[in-house]
């Protein structure tokens, strides 16, 4: 059993789901991981624990989305596990990092915030979801995984993005008190 797994594994039993659904999806992934060993690793073609973060401004009351590449969609930073991700919190800030451009950012918390399941052209991903923090006036840059990069106040999220991110962005203001 490699670090990873045993971290994805602890993060989801320690993790306190803010609802049914979210409770749900919890055991659903400790399910998926306890029939699969490689369930942290993309090559696991059925389904695949992602890390990602919602980079928010909460000064300037805004995320940082991406017009993702391949999906043609605005999304959160996120992706798949590497091998030096030593945890999962380590893998979303690496990814948020990384497709932001933004250097410095640090997780709201170490746990994460939320957790969304869908399917990608490669598999199913079971995404643990975090929120990183970017100091006012950081500067974004279009990484090779992205379209475009841009900066939304919480209430355009709605407008441009899909159920997840808005439920993403919802728990994230709720443990910011926002």
């Amino acid at each position: 059993m490699n670090d990873l797994y045993a971290d994805a594994v602890r993060v989801l039993k320690d993790w306190d789901a803010p609802d049914d659904g979210q409770e749900q999806l919890r055991l659903d992934y400790l399910d998926h991981l306890a029939e699969h060993r490689d369930g942290v690793w993309k090559p696991c073609r059925d389904g695949h624990i992602t890390a990602s973060a919602l980079v928010i401004d909460p000064v300037g009351e805004r995320v940082l989305l991406t017009l993702h590449r391949k999906m043609k969609m605005w999304l959160q930073m996120g992706g798949h596990c590497e091998p030096e991700d030593a945890a999962l919190a380590d893998a979303a800030l690496r990814e948020a990092t990384e497709e932001s451009g933004i250097t410095g950012l640090t997780l709201l918390r170490p746990e994460p915030v939320n957790l969304d399941r869908h399917l990608t052209p490669c598999a199913w991903h079971l995404d643990v979801q975090y929120a990183a923090l970017a100091a006012p006036g950081a500067v974004e840059a279009i990484s090779e995984e992205s379209l475009d990069l841009k900066w939304y106040t919480y209430d355009e999220v709605g407008e441009v993005a899909d159920g997840s991110v808005a439920a993403l962005l919802a728990r994230t203001r709720a443990l910011l008190g926002l």
